[in-house]
């Protein structure tokens, strides 16, 4: 029988509310879905189902008060790090062309160079 059918019990020392256990299996449930390991061993087969589990049995760490904003804003810093650091290496880092881009380019210098050789009565023909 799957944790979604029967009703869920949950540490209330731990979890404070049904709403924050929803946001807490959410949250986990989309990191589940980037490719995040699951921290327990379940028969769950959906994502959301394994996430629920997961929260449920105290397997995820859950801030709240001023741990929560702070953990917060450090994720903020990092991750704008993160794409300030990406920026300064793309600036840095010559741009290669794409096979499509390459691709593109030769086909606009052929038609260019066919374009030009054709006369006037190739375009409007003999009238």
């Amino acid at each position: 029988m799957e944790i979604i059918s029967l009703p869920i019990e949950f540490e209330r020392k731990k979890i404070d509310g049904t709403y924050r256990l929803v946001v807490a299996s959410v949250r986990r449930a989309k990191s589940l879905s980037q490719g995040a390991l699951p921290k327990i061993a379940s028969k769950a087969q959906k994502i959301t189902t394994l996430a629920i589990e997961e929260v449920a049995r105290g397997a995820v760490n859950i801030l709240t008060g001023e741990a929560a904003v702070k953990a917060n804003e450090e994720a903020k810093k990092l991750s704008h790090k993160r794409m300030m650091d990406e920026a300064q290496q793309k600036e840095t880092m010559p741009e290669d062309m794409t096979e499509l881009e390459k691709d593109l380019k030769i086909y606009l210098s052929e038609k260019g160079e066919t374009e030009q050789k054709k006369t006037i009565e190739d375009i409007f023909g003999d009238s």
